[in-house]
């Protein structure tokens, strides 16, 4: 951040005084992959080790968990709402999900890049495809499992789907796999956690760095 000097215009007086101002607008980070590969995780561990970055809110249109906080978890909005925002351009990217919607609000999102902050979107591939034209310099990264058969375990050990869930969870992994390899730059395998966070933490700051 920079220390400049912001002059404001008083009655009979001109006062001065040091106001911080970001050295450039923040940038989207875009994280996807498929489920159970271990996004989230290795989101709460991106934010703890790369400065001046924050995680997107996402809007839903599901019921609200018991621990669940509006503002911090997501936006939670009506069905109705939701749509009329989106009829009027509102939303970055949105997808309808297991009969639920889910998008990125647009104000919200260039709010925290103007204070010169990177935002992380945890979204699928359709929606990064959305955010890259947007925002044509976005980050975008495209988390691998090890093999099928680590993400098949992974999403079983979570304990809520059922063997056909799990089945349509892995096509839907091969189908964004398969699309990803389009429209991300950067792939990461995440079979070891520090590894993985240590490679997206390089592609960020490399990225970062060279704007």
């Amino acid at each position: 951040m920079l220390n400049r000097t912001a002059c404001v215009e008083a009655a009979d007086s001109r006062e001065c005084h040091e106001v911080k101002v970001p050295d450039k607008r923040g940038k989207v980070i875009v994280i996807s992959g498929p489920s159970g590969v271990g996004k989230g995780t290795l989101c709460a561990e991106i934010l703890k080790r790369v400065d001046d970055t924050c995680l997107s809110i996402s809007a839903t249109t599901r019921e609200r968990g018991a621990s669940e906080m509006e503002g911090k978890d997501y936006y939670f909005l009506t069905r109705e709402t939701f749509e009329a925002r989106r009829a009027g351009g509102l939303f970055l990217e949105w997808a309808e999900v297991f009969g639920n919607y889910y998008g990125t609000p647009k104000d919200k999102l260039n709010e925290m890049l103007t204070t010169g902050k990177s935002v992380l979107l945890e979204i699928d591939v359709q929606g990064g495809k959305q955010a890259k034209a947007a925002y044509p310099d976005a980050i975008m990264i495209f988390i691998l499992p090890p093999d099928e058969h680590a993400l098949y375990t992974r999403i079983q050990g979570r304990g809520r789907d059922s063997e056909d869930s799990v089945q349509v969870r892995l096509s839907e992994a091969r189908a964004e796999t398969s699309v990803a390899w389009d429209h991300y730059e950067h792939r990461v395998v995440n079979d070891d956690l520090e590894q993985a966070v240590h490679a997206i933490v390089r592609i960020i700051r490399a990225a970062s760095a060279a704007c």
